[in-house]
């Protein structure tokens, strides 16, 4: 069994994500910002701010398997409506909080070959959609980072990351919190649904994984078609 470390893992896809590594066995490191979560078998929590915390590394193994840094932000609005300190605040959270954290573990990671990290990034990084600019900014700079790392770090760990499109969890409840809305972004996707935390998980799951050891430098695209197939 492995030893895994997820970063936000105790909502919508870091929890679903903990859950699934902890039901197959592996040893679960996670971490939560403000609520103590319940326990999830092998799964042990941490409280850890990304934006004022460090790591307390005195809790964790010293070989790391995989790591998934989960924490994100949805903010939507037009273009002309941000501050400067809105993009810093937003790429703070989903891209510099990454940094800190793989640089903090990379020393426990490069102990073995074929390591994991995994980071998540959104469709509307490779296609346009109004109001994203935020997050599509923040977004475009982790894709950017995966595919650097993917490079420098090989080939002892590897490095992917996994776009989702709009999912159903706590993080976008307000784009789905009517059956009205549930059923638009249904009627958007080419499979005629909207994806859950524990879809994009599995995805998580597998490159994180030695089923994915050859396998780095990737943006999984796990959205029910949306960023391929028009309708």
């Amino acid at each position: 069994m492995s030893n895994y470390v997820i970063i936000g893992g105790s909502s919508g896809i870091g929890k679903a994500l903990v859950n699934q590594l902890a039901a197959e066995g592996h040893s679960v490191y996670a971490t939560y910002n403000s609520t103590p979560p319940e326990a999830a078998g092998n799964a042990t929590f941490q409280q850890f701010d990304v934006l004022t915390d460090t790591l307390d590394l005195t809790t964790l193994p010293e070989q790391i398997d995989g790591l998934a840094y989960c924490p994100g932000r949805i903010n939507l609005k037009p273009f002309k409506r941000f501050s400067e300190e809105d993009f810093l605040e937003d790429y703070r959270v989903q891209v510099t909080g990454a940094t800190k954290v793989i640089q903090s573990l990379l020393p426990r990671m490069q102990t073995e070959t074929n390591a994991s990290i995994v980071l998540f990034s959104t469709i509307a990084v490779q296609a346009g959609y109004n109001y994203h600019s935020l997050v599509s900014s923040s977004k475009g700079a982790i894709e950017g980072l995966t595919r650097a790392l993917s490079a420098e770090l090989a080939p002892k760990v590897r490095v992917n990351a996994v776009a989702p499109s709009l999912t159903d969890t706590p993080l976008a409840s307000k784009f789905l919190n009517t059956p009205q809305k549930q059923e638009l972004q249904s009627e958007k996707n080419p499979l005629k649904k909207v994806g859950k935390a524990e879809d994009i998980a599995k995805a998580a799951v597998y490159l994180l994984s030695p089923q994915s050891s050859w396998v780095t430098g990737q943006v999984m695209h796990v959205d029910g078609g949306s960023s391929i197939i028009k309708n």
